[in-house]
């Protein structure tokens, strides 16, 4: 089984991936955000919210290798989310000021990520924003970040089993 359950802000979206996954305690579940800190209150109680509704069963990584851990064998896991990758992955190859600086590293970093999620063996749940539906972002870095967001999606999406949209709290099967 993989899913991508994508949505907007507040949707539901990690309450309906981990809800896939509840039944299987050998869940990795695998923060892809910068972890919390003190200078960021509302950071912080979103991450200790996540981390409260996990099963105890289930381990937690916080990591960007995406790709090798879906390369591995083990139990279904759980990304949340793809959104946090793309963000940490633009920092990384500071591609926020620039379309075309970084980009060769990103397009390599998501082809792999990609091809690791079609090849795995593991059951997968990844968690990823839908950010294409507002208006268009008024500064470039956000423009590209808008649209390298939703080549990303694209390309989960063409190589999972299900991809879920969640609005309002409500699913729908696409």
């Amino acid at each position: 089984m993989k899913t991508l359950v994508i949505g907007g802000a507040r949707s539901g979206k990690s309450r309906y991936a981990e809800s896939l996954l509840l039944d299987r305690p050998d869940t990795t579940y695998v923060a892809t955000g910068y972890p919390a800190a003190d200078d960021d209150a509302d950071w912080a109680s979103r991450v200790a919210l996540h981390r409260a509704r996990r099963p105890a069963s289930w381990a937690d990584v916080e990591s960007l290798d995406i790709a090798g851990l879906a390369s591995t064998e083990g139990g279904a896991l759980l990304v949340d989310c793809m959104t946090l990758w793309l963000t940490r992955t633009m920092d990384a190859h500071d591609c926020w000021s620039a379309w075309d600086r970084g980009a060769g590293a990103l397009r390599a970093d998501v082809a792999e990520l990609v091809a690791a999620v079609d090849a795995s063996s593991r059951d997968l749940v990844l968690v990823t924003n839908e950010v294409g539906q507002g208006v268009v972002p008024a500064d470039p870095g956000t423009r590209r970040f808008v649209d390298e967001m939703g080549t990303l999606n694209s390309a989960l999406g063409s190589v999972v089993d299900d991809v879920v949209w969640c609005v309002a709290g409500r699913q729908v099967r696409l």
